[in-house]
């Protein structure tokens, strides 16, 4: 059977705006990744650690005494057998870095040890990565006597 219908071409659609489309979305995608670059760097910059301010330098000998007055208490504690060797690691890790906060104005209190090593305090860095290991290992191991007389030399140091 004829039929008098003729069929229609096929249509073809114009490649320039896939072309423009496909572009767009390409420069958008680059666009926003180095937004979002920007964005770490300032806030990587915003992070850095400020240089050690002189805060408390009249009140540092009175400062010190206190602290290594808390450091006996810690050892009479310890050596009575009122605390184990983790909770003693514990309370010396806090007593310096409540001492460097009160000496800089710097919340060490607060930082993690690789926080610590941006501060550029090596000995401090130093003090608490010893501590790290008897305060947070399963079964504790340390020299506890030694680290003590650590941190009580640190302290009669700082200046």
């Amino acid at each position: 059977m004829q039929t008098l219908v003729k069929l229609q071409e096929l249509y073809n659609y114009s490649i320039i705006p896939l072309i423009v489309f496909l572009i767009l979305v390409i420069f958008l995608t680059i666009y926003l990744f180095l937004l979002k670059k920007i964005k770490v760097n300032k806030a990587l910059d915003n992070k850095k650690m400020k240089k050690i301010p002189e805060k408390n330098i009249r009140d540092l000998p009175v400062i010190k005494n206190k602290y290594l007055n808390k450091l006996d208490l810690i050892k009479q504690k310890y050596e009575d057998g009122n605390i184990e060797l983790r909770e003693a690691y514990q309370l010396i890790s806090e007593n310096i870095r409540l001492f460097v906060f009160e000496v800089t104005n710097i919340t060490t209190q607060n930082y993690s040890l690789s926080e610590i090593k941006k501060l550029d305090m090596p000995i401090l860095y130093e003090l608490i990565k010893e501590y790290y290991e008897p305060e947070f290992a399963s079964k504790p191991i340390g020299d506890f006597m030694a680290s003590l007389e650590k941190a009580r030399s640190v302290i009669d140091k700082w200046n």
